[in-house]
């Protein structure tokens, strides 16, 4: 009998476009594989539409907020429905920046030092000696992020904005200089690694992400073989700590200018890595010879509940 596939996007974060286009590409794809599928624009009444339509399994790819966070994973587990990627505990902690990188540090992950902040008090004065970060404790796809550089006056106002909808934690981190490099990690094993270069040379934000041809990927990354195990390792290394199931992708800093530090950090783990045409996860997943629709079928076939 062929499988059911409810495939979960949109949903109400600010990422609903991204999920959106994540979402559609993957339906596409999980039909080409064979699957009877099934697109849901996610709403407040999740649990209601699920439990009507009652899947053999949901692909979840929603990103940011309720879909990442392990409330869409508490409902899938109540519902008894199997699901991709990670499990409730494993999203609530990846989402939470701050809590995240406790986790991380204990089982011996770097990070970038920092401290979190109210959004009023990070307005105010410096919180940090520039050049340092500022992003919401809990948002994805560099939405409320700001880098505030060497000799910067003051902090950025746009955290006080009325229609601020970022949350009112923010998590202020020292600025690491040099490469922005990304691994996945697929199952029990780390994927290659990829240097992410903006277009416009700027850092890379949300148009770099998403915009085509915003960003240049290079893969596999020119780094010296024992960096890019390195690298390899301590994205193994943190989906295990945090708990992470299914695919993960963890991002890195990696300072190796002639004057730097030789400093490489892990700045995040993301659940729920983008799956759009120019999303890093799938990108990597190629490289090893896995198909987008092998990607996602494997991803249907690695679904569960308890995750």
């Amino acid at each position: 009998m062929t499988q059911h596939v409810a495939v979960l996007m949109g949903g109400w974060s600010s990422e609903r476009e991204v999920s959106l286009r994540s979402g559609a590409a993957c339906a596409k794809a999980l039909e080409g594989e064979g699957f009877r599928v099934t697109p849901v624009d996610v709403g407040r009444d999740i649990a209601t539409v699920l439990a009507a339509l009652r899947p053999d399994v949901a692909f979840n790819a929603l990103h940011g907020p309720a879909g990442e966070d392990g409330s869409i994973q508490g409902v899938l587990e109540t519902l008894r429905i199997p699901y991709t990627h990670s499990g409730v505990l494993a999203s609530a902690l990846a989402m939470n920046k701050e809590k995240a990188k406790t986790v991380m540090a204990a089982a011996g992950v770097p990070v970038p030092s920092g401290k979190v902040v109210s959004r009023f008090e990070a307005a105010k004065a410096h919180v940090l000696p520039p050049p340092y970060v500022l992003k919401p404790v809990a948002e994805g796809s560099s939405f409320g992020v700001f880098i505030v550089k060497e000799g910067t006056s003051h902090p950025p106002q746009e955290m006080l904005k009325p229609d601020w909808s970022h949350g009112d934690l923010m998590l202020a981190e020292k600025f690491v200089a040099g490469r922005e490099l990304t691994c996945a990690v697929m199952g029990d094993k780390a994927l290659d690694v990829i240097e992410i270069r903006a277009a416009d040379g700027g850092w890379y934000d949300y148009h770099a992400k998403y915009a085509k041809g915003g960003s240049i990927h290079i893969l596999p990354a020119n780094l010296k073989g024992n960096i890019y195990q390195k690298i390899q390792e301590l994205a193994l290394k943190a989906h295990r700590a945090l708990g992470c199931r299914g695919v993960s992708r963890s991002d890195f800093r990696y300072d190796d200018r002639p004057e730097g530090t030789g400093e490489l950090v892990v700045l995040e783990v993301n659940t729920q890595p983008g799956m759009t045409e120019t999303s890093l996860a799938p990108e990597m997943a190629a490289y090893a010879g896995i198909s987008f629709g092998g990607l996602v079928k494997w991803m249907v076939e690695d679904a569960s509940c308890d995750r």
